[in-house]
């Protein structure tokens, strides 16, 4: 049965990506339409690129680890030179072979930097780890956002259903009332009112069939989903067995998974990754250098010998930047101001996440104490709506009694369609807090 289920969701989910269900309505579940978001939401594009910029950061600063090497070649014109005393006498002409040309090769290679290769390296690391957290959280704003939609357009279903029984309860009582008035044992007054409570449930299922407009366009539009796609919610939402973990359990598992924490711990590691960065400043550098030229004619000779001269070298060089004893101090200790600021942002948001895990448990658990509330209002709603119908026909009752009890009854179910909402939409807010929707 589970897998006849799943090979059903992936192939509704094929025939969406495709556009074969377009201009159709389609029942899909919350987890195929995560699916579609996964691959499809504009909203979350964004954020999968900036992974890919993060890596493509990390492959940037591996490279600093490969050598320089850089070639030159040049080639001009030498006038002839000319030569004479130091108090500019004796005025001689000294021909130069007039075609100059130059070829040099350098090679570079670091051996030691004080550590700031492997540190800009490590940054880039943790940037592109900050970078899939940002992106985890995103994906479960737009997750719990969809889940909203979902949850709303599945409440309004239901609500338009419980109209439309009330109309149809609502009608026939009015054909019963206008039958009455003709045999003269009812008013005219109590038909009027009673029209204008037809009139005013219509009224509301106009609303509610804006309302699931609205809230389909916005649900299709954030999950990528074909345009002109009616989402209908499965019927079998409701009836869902949902654990009831205690708070500690949640609380644990908010610790471990909630990408609102890992990112704050990535930012507090990226700043003292900073620090060790500028401390990499202080240190020398160390490095293997090569090179090799050929350039012509040789002008240090008089008369100029029109040759090439050729050499090649290798060695070690020492560089040290002198003005980062008085300048990296001043550096150094804004990167532990920033280091210290994220660690109390960490700080803030653990506690932050620790409030929001506690207070969406509790509307949880209430949310269930809701819901027996209202199976029992609605019990005893229809039990007086039976009672006070009953009553009206048999002239026992006013009309303002019979409009209480309709009215009652309505509100009565349609808190029941809320009661029941509100289970599985605090049983998800849950999951998005912990970090596991």
């Amino acid at each position: 049965m589970n897998n006849l289920r799943l090979l059903t969701g992936l192939f509704a989910f094929a025939l969406l990506s495709t556009g074969v269900w377009a201009d159709a309505q389609t029942v899909i579940s919350l987890e195929d339409i995560f699916k579609t978001a996964e691959s499809q939401s504009a909203q979350l594009r964004p954020a999968l690129t900036a992974i890919e910029e993060a890596r493509r950061e990390v492959s940037v600063s591996r490279s600093k680890r490969l050598p320089d090497i850089s070639a030159s070649l040049s080639v001009s014109y030498i006038s002839d030179g000319f030569t004479t005393k130091r108090d500019f006498s004796d005025y001689q002409a000294a021909p130069i072979p007039h075609l100059g040309t130059g070829f040099g090769v350098n090679i570079n290679q670091p051996l030691y930097t004080g550590g700031a290769i492997t540190s800009s390296i490590k940054l880039a690391e943790l940037k592109t780890s900050a970078a899939r957290f940002a992106a985890d959280f995103q994906r479960d704003n737009i997750r719990f956002q969809l889940t909203g939609f979902y949850l709303d357009l599945y409440k309004y279903s239901n609500l338009r259903t419980v109209i439309d029984g009330n109309l149809i309860t609502a009608r026939k009582l009015l054909s019963e009332m206008n039958a009455r008035y003709a045999q003269g044992t009812a008013l005219r007054n109590d038909i009027t009112r009673y029209e204008l409570l037809i009139a005013n449930l219509e009224l509301e299922q106009t609303r509610i069939a804006n309302m699931l407009e609205i809230l389909n366009n916005n649900l299709i539009s954030i999950a990528g989903l074909p345009d002109g796609t009616t989402v209908i919610p499965e019927s079998t939402i409701l009836a869902k067995a949902l654990p009831l973990e205690n708070e500690q359990w949640w609380l644990q598992e908010a610790e471990s998974n909630s990408p609102r924490l890992k990112l704050a711990r990535s930012v507090v590691n990226i700043s003292r990754q900073a620090e060790k960065l500028t401390k990499a400043e202080r240190l020398p550098s160390f490095g293997l250098h090569a090179g090799w030229t050929m350039d012509g004619p040789i002008l240090v000779e008089i008369p100029p010998i029109d040759r090439n001269l050729s050499y090649w070298y290798v060695g070690l060089g020492v560089s040290y930047n002198i003005s980062s004893l008085f300048k990296t101090n001043k550096a150094l200790a804004r990167n532990r101001a920033t280091t210290q600021r994220a660690i109390e942002e960490l700080d803030a948001k653990a506690q932050e996440l620790s409030l929001a895990v506690r207070a969406d448990n509790l509307h949880y658990l209430e949310a269930y104490e809701e819901l027996r509330t209202q199976e029992k209002s609605v019990e005893l709603a229809n039990r007086n709506y039976r009672t006070t119908s009953t009553r009206y026909l048999a002239d026992m009752a006013l009309i303002t009694d019979m409009l209480d009890a309709a009215n009652s009854k309505l509100d009565a179910e349609q808190q029941l369609v809320n009661a029941r909402i509100n289970i599985i939409y605090y049983y998800y807010k849950l999951l998005f807090t912990s970090g596991k929707i």
